[in-house]
């Protein structure tokens, strides 16, 4: 999802600089924003790992200067695993944790400063509904992102008067590499669409975004089951 709301960026006519923990990955997306860009601009990079906080502050400098000052930061990065494979396996419970709530939060504060530090900006961090409610299905998961979800309607509450707009997106079932062999629900996205949706809610800079917007539905009914239900369903 991050390369097709950088290629969205890119096709407008953007100045984009990309973030990521593979450099070859970087350098393929890099030349093809580069083809789709209306005046054929290249896209930097530089790499950065979210399980490597001590890597954050130098790429966010590499990024403003390359730049010459951002207004923008979009984190799509996240780390998936099933429920089964965090049941059986505690250390990958800890990595995950930390990547999708502690190390994405340091993250965003290191982008948070410097937006503000120049007069606000915009925020815009992938979620998931999965952190709407405790489910079955995406306990460990769910907790992480709703830790995160948590953080950044903070974030909108505390600095949106000093100018920064944060952006909470909240992606359901979209198929990409994440969820390659689970079975799709009758809704499941696509990630040019969703990246579509994205740019939208982050130039209209609104602080929640459902995507696909059927999601939204879904996640209201869900929120209103009692806890007696939820213990009897699988979702």
């Amino acid at each position: 999802m991050g390369r097709e709301v950088a290629r969205t960026l890119a096709e407008r006519g953007d100045a984009v600089f990309l973030l990521g923990r593979d450099p070859a990955e970087l350098a393929r997306s890099a030349a093809d924003l580069k083809v789709h860009h209306p005046r054929e601009e290249s896209a930097g990079f530089v790499v950065c790992d979210l399980e490597q906080p001590a890597s954050f502050a130098a790429a966010l400098d590499r990024a403003d200067e390359a730049l010459g000052g951002f207004d923008t930061v979009i984190v799509t990065a996240g780390m998936f695993a099933s429920q089964e494979a965090l049941e059986a396996d505690t250390e990958l419970v800890q990595r995950l944790v930390t990547v999708n709530f502690a190390n994405t939060v340091v993250f965003c504060e290191h982008a948070r400063k410097r937006l503000l530090a120049r007069g606000g900006g915009r925020l815009v961090v992938f979620s998931s509904v999965a952190g709407e409610r405790g489910r079955k299905p995406v306990a460990i998961y769910g907790a992480s992102k709703a830790g995160l979800t948590t953080y950044l309607e903070a974030l909108d509450h505390k600095f949106s008067a000093a100018g920064l707009a944060v952006t909470c997106v909240k992606p359901g079932f979209v198929r990409t590499e994440m969820t390659a062999g689970l079975k799709p629900p009758p809704f499941a996205g696509e990630p040019r669409k969703v990246a579509a949706l994205v740019v939208r809610a982050m130039d209209r800079k609104q602080p929640v975004v459902y995507a696909p917007r059927m999601w939204a539905l879904v996640m209201l009914v869900i929120r209103s089951l009692p806890r007696f239900i939820m213990r009897r369903i699988n979702f």
